[in-house]
């Protein structure tokens, strides 16, 4: 039997921060001067695009510069970036020994690449480095480390794009705001400014029984540039992007993975491919870049049906005890008022996971269900069932028949989705599939609905599965499993009903890019602020583009229960979970007021209006971290629509994204005319409380 010998690898431990020597090796201008006896960096040590440069020194550390602006910007110093953890040591310094440029071409088109080896010990190193010509701003990592010793070298891990931003304190506000893509069941904002003390792991797997996963992208930028790192996997991997910001001046980002591994003598592995990028602005662009490159390697984003941009009224304002005749008596008031969509929520079926219709509220069983769907279309709408796939409760007759349908944790326990106090089914599972495949296939088909909500915090994301009946090759299928199991889903809507509108609602959580291709309506997802609200609004118009409706969610979830002007300002569609007062026992912010009805018909009436859910959304023209007034475009025929956001403000505002001519200035919420101003950029003076939305039109 071999022994490991870690120990006799000549590493050095990264404390976070690149050597002594070469973190001190810039002056105060950022610009880079040798240590004595260092190596200056060389066309043989450096790859850069029009947008970005990569260097290298002769310990294989590399360092970020942003070539935007009137002089390039180090964005974060030479450190080591990219290491490997073996027993007890951290190797970060690799002596170069090769350097090789080529010009490749591959599904990403075509690019230079720079690939580096160099020796820490007995561990070889290989790091290769691209750049495509039409993803400038972004650089493709592959990295590989050789055991060269006789002997086993036991791998606890390894860590990708490592680096640190500085920045001098601002006198005022945040030095840092950041683009955080774990999922917590806290449900914190994917948005937010840094503090000195923060630090997120952003763990890409199961952050609690029932929450995790995401998109593998973060992104940290000060007020002049930013800096993101993540992977370009094909597939969801259980990695973290940790945030952290350890003082006043720097914040550090990272792509890590504690996967453990034995390296044989000869033996190699590679990391994920992972990237870094640069950009002015917010993290905007770097979502918008990175759908661009995963639709170059084949993710298309589904498409949605012109229906799906109609308003949507929700009957889980009525609870999980809603009756039908609550429903009947309401669709009048929801047709007067033009919604275009009724949801039936939950609280229709018998249980979680045999998904049958309650026998209480559907007496006749199925024949009911198909008499409320007849009176929704009778009525003018289009009709959505509620549901929450991959869910079972523990005396579903489900899992008396298929107990092995059950996704298992390490020790053989079943995995519990605390929501809805049920086990997780696994999606690998094939017959998981074909069931789940069978009641879209009765919900659409048989019982007439024209669109799934699909709901549940449990869908982001799947633990391993150790379900020995599965026969996984490895445990971690079942989490790769995942997108394709709701791939399923979407194309058998689709079969079923071509124009059929399926939502993803993950509840609160960072919505995982692999999924997208696999719903064409995604929404705000139980938000706990209209910040959130626009800010996810934002992040989804990146990763999916102007395509696939957003909703904003009940109006209800808002600031005030009111606040439509977050969602019309974002360019989402509108929905409401009212109720009539007369019919329920409690009430609370959910009643239909005359006061709120009145409310609820005006920004009905400008959301018809205008239909900024089919406009552009010009994520790039404004910064949702440092800009104030928060500000949100959006392009639509030729003119430009503004939202703009604050408690009260008074002061100027500039209108961007103009072309050099005059326009006429609408505040379109209150039918108040401005005057004219004249692009490509205007600054007006205004006054406000919560919001103002105004359209330029050209003369």
């Amino acid at each position: 039997m071999r022994r490991t010998r870690a120990a006799a690898l000549t590493c050095c431990v990264l404390l976070g921060l690149a050597l002594p020597g070469w973190n001190s090796g810039q002056n105060s201008a950022g610009q880079r001067f040798a240590p004595t006896g260092a190596h200056n960096p060389s066309n043989d040590l450096q790859i850069q695009s029009s947008v970005l440069r990569i260097e290298f020194d002769h310990n294989l550390h590399s360092r970020v510069v942003a070539l935007f602006g009137p002089s390039p910007k180090v964005l974060a110093p030479f450190s080591a970036s990219e290491t490997v953890t073996s027993v007890d040591h951290t190797c970060s310094d690799f002596a170069l020994s090769a350097s090789r440029r080529e010009q490749v071409s591959d599904t990403l088109g075509a690019g230079e690449r720079l690939t580096l080896t160099g020796k820490s010990g007995d561990l070889r190193k290989s790091v290769s480095v691209t750049i495509y010509a039409d993803f400038p701003s972004l650089a493709v990592f592959d990295v590989e480390y050789t055991n060269d010793s006789p002997v086993q070298l036991k791998i606890r891990g390894w860590s990708n794009g490592q680096y640190v931003l500085s920045t001098v304190p601002p006198a005022r506000g945040p030095a840092f705001w950041s683009y955080q893509s774990g999922s917590y069941e806290k449900r914190p904002n994917w948005v937010l400014p840094l503090r000195a003390g923060f630090r997120q792991e952003n763990y890409l797997g199961m952050n609690a029984s029932d929450y995790g996963g995401g998109t593998p992208i973060v992104d940290v930028w000060r007020k002049d540039a930013g800096l993101a790192v993540g992977h370009v996997e094909p597939g969801p991997r259980l990695i973290s992007l940790p945030v952290s910001m350890p003082d006043a001046s720097h914040a550090r980002v990272a792509v890590r993975s504690t996967r453990e591994r034995t390296l044989e003598p000869g033996e190699s592995f590679h990391t994920l491919r992972t990237f870094v990028s640069v950009h002015q602005g917010d993290y905007f662009r770097t979502l918008t870049e990175y759908r661009r490159l995963m639709v170059r390697q084949g993710f298309q984003m589904a498409s949605a049906p012109d229906s799906a941009f109609g308003p949507i009224w929700c009957a889980w304002g009525y609870g999980r005890s809603v009756q039908l005749k609550q429903i009947y008596d309401t669709l009048p008031t929801v047709k007067k008022m033009s919604f275009s969509w009724v949801t039936l929520d939950d609280g229709w079926q018998n249980n979680y996971g045999d998904w049958a219709v309650d026998p209480k509220k559907f007496p006749h069983g199925d024949a009911d269900m198909k008499a409320l769907v007849d009176r929704i279309h009778e009525e003018g709408f289009k009709a959505q069932l509620w549901w929450s796939p991959l869910s079972a409760v523990p005396d579903s007759q489900l899992l008396k028949d298929h107990p092995d349908f059950t996704l298992l944790n390490r020790d053989g326990s079943k995995r519990k989705i605390s929501w809805w106090n049920s086990f997780y089914l696994c999606p690998a599972d094939r017959g998981v599939v074909e069931y789940h495949k069978a009641l879209v296939r009765k919900i659409l088909g048989e019982w007439g609905f024209d669109g799934l909500k699909l709901d549940g915090q449990h869908m982001n994301a799947v633990p391993r599965c150790y379900n020995p009946a599965h026969h996984h090759q490895r445990p971690e299928d079942s989490v790769e499993a995942l997108p394709d199991f709701f791939r399923e889903i979407y194309e058998t809507a689709r079969s079923v009903k071509p124009d059929a509108l399926v939502e993803f609602c993950p509840c609160g959580t960072a919505y995982s890019f692999f999924t997208m291709p696999h719903f064409n309506m995604s929404v705000a997802s139980d938000p706990e602020s209209s910040f959130q609200i626009r800010s996810k609004g934002k992040t989804l118009k990146a990763l999916m583009g102007d395509n696939v409706p957003y909703f904003g969610d009940h109006v209800e979830l808002s600031d005030g229960a009111i606040d439509f002007a977050s969602t019309v300002g974002v360019g989402g569609v509108v929905g409401t979970q009212f109720v009539l007062p007369n019919l329920v026992k409690k009430h609370g912010k959910s009643d239909l007021t005359p006061q709120r009805q009145k409310i609820f018909e005006d920004w009905l009436r400008i959301y018809k209006d205008k239909m900024l859910s089919r406009g552009e959304y010009l994520g790039d023209l404004y910064d949702i971290g440092f800009d104030r007034p928060e500000a949100h475009a959006i392009r639509k025929g030729q003119g430009i629509y503004y939202a703009f956001f604050a408690r009260h403000w008074s002061g100027p505002i500039q209108l961007r994204g103009l072309q050099d001519r005059t326009y006429h200035l609408v505040d379109y919420v209150n039918n108040k005319d401005l005057g004219s101003v004249h692009g490509p950029q205007a600054t007006i003076s205004a006054a406000f409380n919560q919001h103002l939305l105004l359209e330029a039109r050209p003369d």
